[in-house]
């Protein structure tokens, strides 16, 4: 009985100690999150040159 119980002991020590896996631990790539360009430097440069024509035909 006592052998028994000491087996019952030491896998229940054993199982515990090697409760982790030998697999490579998963590791998440982290989120890069870039910021977006607005649309609105696309559009400034034909709008200063549209208000610059304006003012030359204005000033005729």
């Amino acid at each position: 009985m006592k052998k028994l119980v000491l087996a019952a002991a030491l896998s229940a020590a054993a199982s515990t100690a090697f409760a982790g896996s030998l697999a490579d631990p998963i590791i998440e790539a982290p989120v890069i999150v870039e910021e977006a360009s607005s649309s609105s430097t696309g559009i400034l440069i034909p709008l200063l040159l549209l208000v610059v024509v304006a003012a030359a035909v204005a000033a005729d």
